[in-house]
């Protein structure tokens, strides 16, 4: 099964349940210090629930240009594949490109684009549609 995203009749795809909660998992254990939500309420709530209204895009976009940032001062080995499971290991373990050098360019999706720029993409096209995004699931 495909996780992506989905704005009126736009998609992109993610890839695998596990690698978007590897994601999600990352920025709390890493940025929020384990408190999921506490630094980006939209991102790490809305979305993880499956939407972030359009009222919340600004606010949206605002944080994953932080977690961008944030993520970029972190090396590859601190990858979270599983929040509650923190020994568990990305099924390609530390085997990854010489072209990742922080957790900005970690997370690559099925289509080989930058997640981060693919949830910029998305919000920025909802925004322009004035519509929701949501996570779906193929």
């Amino acid at each position: 099964m495909v996780v992506g995203l989905k704005v009126d009749f736009f998609w992109w795809p993610i890839g695998d349940g596990d690698f978007f909660y590897s994601f999600f998992s990352t920025v709390c254990v890493n940025i929020e210090h384990s408190e999921w939500g506490s630094k980006f309420p939209v991102l790490m709530k809305d979305l993880y629930q499956g939407c972030i209204v359009y009222k919340k895009l600004e606010q949206a976009i605002e944080e994953i240009t932080k977690v961008e940032k944030e993520l970029a001062k972190l090396p590859p080995k601190q990858v979270v594949w599983s929040f509650e499971d923190r020994a568990k290991m990305p099924p390609w373990g530390d085997n990854i490109s010489p072209d990742i050098n922080n957790l900005s360019d970690y997370f690559v999706t099925t289509d080989g684009r930058n997640l981060i720029t693919v949830l910029k993409d998305a919000f920025d096209k909802a925004g322009a549609e004035q519509v929701n995004v949501e996570v779906k699931v193929l």
